[in-house]
C-alpha cells in the first residue's frame, strides 16, 4: 500500500473512509500485481503498467473508475461511460448499499488483457 494514497483518504469524511479502504482491499485481491500510486492527485492502480482502475473522492461520493471496458455494459443508476466509453464508472454515495462483489468482477474482466 502506497503512504501518498493512505494519506490521501486521511481526513475525509467517515463514510468516504470505509468506502475508499473497502474498494482499496477489493482491487488489490481481484489484481494481486496491481501498482498503487498518487497521480493526477488521485489514487490510480496499474497492473503492468496500464491503468486499471482509479478511485477518487468527492464532496458527495466515492467514484471508482475502470479502464479498457468497453465491453462493460452502461448500467442506468449503477455504472456509466466515461470518455469514448473504454472507460466506465460507478459514483458511490453515502449509506448506499454496494456490491463489492459486482465491481470485483468488472474489475476482473476489464484488468485481465493488461
Amino acid at each position: 500500500m502506497n503512504d501518498e494514497v493512505t494519506q490521501y483518504i486521511n481526513g475525509k469524511q467517515p463514510w468516504q473512509i470505509a468506502v475508499f479502504e473497502k474498494l482499496r482491499a477489493m482491487i488489490m485481491e481481484t489484481v494481486p500485481t496491481v501498482e498503487e500510486r498518487l497521480q493526477y492527485g488521485k489514487p490510480h492502480y496499474l497492473k503492468n503498467g496500464h491503468y486499471a482502475a482509479v478511485v477518487a473522492v468527492s464532496k458527495d461520493k466515492v467514484s471508482f473508475m475502470v479502464f479498457n471496458a468497453t465491453d462493460i455494459p452502461v448500467v442506468a443508476g449503477f455504472i456509466r461511460a466515461m470518455g469514448n466509453g473504454d472507460r466506465k464508472t460507478v459514483d458511490i454515495k453515502e449509506e448506499q448499499e454496494v456490491d463489492y462483489k459486482e465491481l470485483a468482477v468488472i474489475l476482473e474482466k476489464t484488468s485481465a488483457a493488461l
